[in-house]
């Protein structure tokens, strides 16, 4: 077997490949990388797999048997990667690995031709499809569970973050006075959940997905891949064929700054556990400081009372 970058989890992989039920030779395994969980290229006798090990800590705010459900789910509506094994206590999987396809990232939104406008597609495909996921996806549950997580750790968060769910407050009341239909959502967009083959987006990824109105993906995806005006109109023309009505677009925005909140505590999560990966603090303040600039626009009151009104 040859590895390439280091591999700490080797003989791990290779149990679970060489555990499945069609039987799989290894050869070849490459680290991808992953921010909380570490992601493997495993190439075999046979075909080429992905291979995803759970990170430390992650089970305590995981709930695998979900991920587990939206994933086989989002392979069955032709969205994500096929699923050959998901253990629901471990969180380890393997999936079919997609040939040709380029890992995204805010810069190759950016540069690459027709991207923001696949993505657009991958998302209506995902949101009008049969799929349906176990769990309900709300950004203020998870906001409550998050702060409640950190209080049982020795930290802290940012100071003005009490003012700015006291300021979403006034956003919860019109979103939901007017909710939209629950869709099939992934509710946690990184550039790096798209794979581009060139004339299809795929997303992967499933952790923290769920039935949830459809705009937070967009919103969401907005600001995790840095999109510009422009491709910010591919997107939206790809997923509506039209341009979005003001409470359509006011949702969208109010997504922008509360993605913002929510992960500003996922971010405190992974620098109280210690995460490695990257300067969580420092990844928590910056999403926190962008969601207070949105907050204190004339563009954000301009959405909430366009949701309000609708």
């Amino acid at each position: 077997m040859k590895m390439k970058g280091e591999q700490p989890d080797m003989e791990r992989v290779q149990k679970i490949v060489e555990g499945l039920p069609e039987k799989f030779r290894v050869q070849t395994v490459t680290r991808l990388g992953g921010m909380t969980n570490v992601v493997y290229h495993v190439e075999t006798d046979k075909d080429e797999l992905c291979v995803r090990i759970p990170g430390v800590g992650t089970e305590a705010y995981i709930n695998r048997r979900y991920e587990a459900r939206a994933a086989r789910e989002s392979a069955r509506v032709g969205v994500s990667a096929p699923v050959l094994f998901f253990n629901e206590v471990s969180g380890e999987s393997v999936t079919a690995f997609i040939k040709g396809a380029v890992t995204m990232s805010p810069e190759e939104f950016a540069s690459r031709e027709g991207s923001a406008f696949r993505a657009g597609e991958a998302f209506k495909r995902l949101h009008s499809s049969d799929a349906t996921f176990e769990n309900r996806f709300d950004v203020f549950t998870l906001i409550d569970e998050y702060m409640a997580y950190l209080a049982t750790k020795d930290s802290t968060v940012p100071d003005g973050y009490r003012e700015a769910l006291a300021s979403a407050e006034q956003a919860r009341s019109a979103l939901n006075a007017k909710p939209l239909p629950l869709a099939p959502c992934h509710c946690d967009p990184l550039s790096e959940n798209f794979l581009d083959v060139g004339d299809r987006m795929w997303i992967v990824d499933w952790e923290y997905s769920g039935m949830n109105d459809p705009l937070w993906d967009l919103g969401d995806f907005i600001v995790e891949a840095s999109l510009s005006e422009e491709k910010e109109g591919e997107l939206l023309n790809a997923y509506f064929g039209r341009l979005p009505t003001d409470a359509e677009y006011g949702r969208i925005v109010i997504y922008k700054a509360l993605c913002d909140l929510v992960w500003t505590l996922w971010g405190l999560i992974q620098h109280a556990n210690d995460n490695p990966a990257e300067d969580f603090w420092a990844y928590a303040m910056h999403r926190f400081q962008r969601c207070t600039a949105l907050m204190a626009t004339a563009n954000y009151s301009s959405a909430v009372a366009a949701v309000a009104q609708a």
